[in-house]
């Protein structure tokens, strides 16, 4: 009964987080009116993977609360249209689906390297948001144990895992490189 009310509370805390996940960056961006520290093609990598998993998951009739928060996520991206045209090439074979997956935690790897990318080339987390960061690290880490207490898929474990570990990485990188801009500043 425990572990019902442990899973029902990490479905519905990632759920929460992910509807406003993006908002702190776009804040961020339109305080600034500035893109310093954004990695375009890490956007663009993360909502193809994005598109990919919750494919995925529908595909493989996984229960719903343990992905909604991706169709919120790639709404949230602007991308309804990739995602309907996305969802049918993917699903026309089985084997097609199976392939994007595996293939869905590299393009979400090198999403999360290309923003390392970009932060390591500047030295400075510019508009880059912390919090962000810090949300989407929390919302895999619940996703860990979402997917072994309800399907156990072991493809979408190791991504859920890989993707907690860069998304802390970018966190760190952020805080980082906007302590290291903050004393940089203070010394001038």
């Amino acid at each position: 009964m425990q572990s019902d009310t442990f899973l029902h509370l990490a479905n519905v805390s990632t759920l929460l987080v992910c509807m406003v996940l993006k908002f702190p960056q776009i804040f961020v961006l339109l305080r600034a009116k500035s893109t310093t520290g954004i990695s375009l093609k890490s956007l663009v990598l993360e909502l193809v993977g994005y598109v990919v998993f919750v494919t995925y998951q529908v595909y493989y009739d996984y229960p719903s609360p343990t992905y909604l928060e991706y169709p919120i996520l790639i709404a949230q991206g602007e991308a309804t249209l990739l995602f309907v045209v996305g969802w049918r090439v993917l699903t026309v074979e089985k084997w097609i689906i199976d392939f994007a997956m595996s293939l869905c935690t590299i393009i979400s790897a090198a999403s999360k390297f290309a923003q390392l990318q970009c932060l390591w080339r500047s030295k400075d987390a510019g508009q880059v948001s912390a919090l962000t960061w810090a949300l989407a690290t929390f919302t895999c880490a619940t996703r860990i144990y979402t997917t072994v207490a309800t399907t156990g898929d072991v493809q979408v474990l190791v991504r859920f895992v890989v993707m907690t570990l860069l998304n802390l990485w970018v966190l760190l990188s952020v805080l980082h490189y906007g302590r290291h801009r903050h004393s940089t500043i203070k010394e001038d």
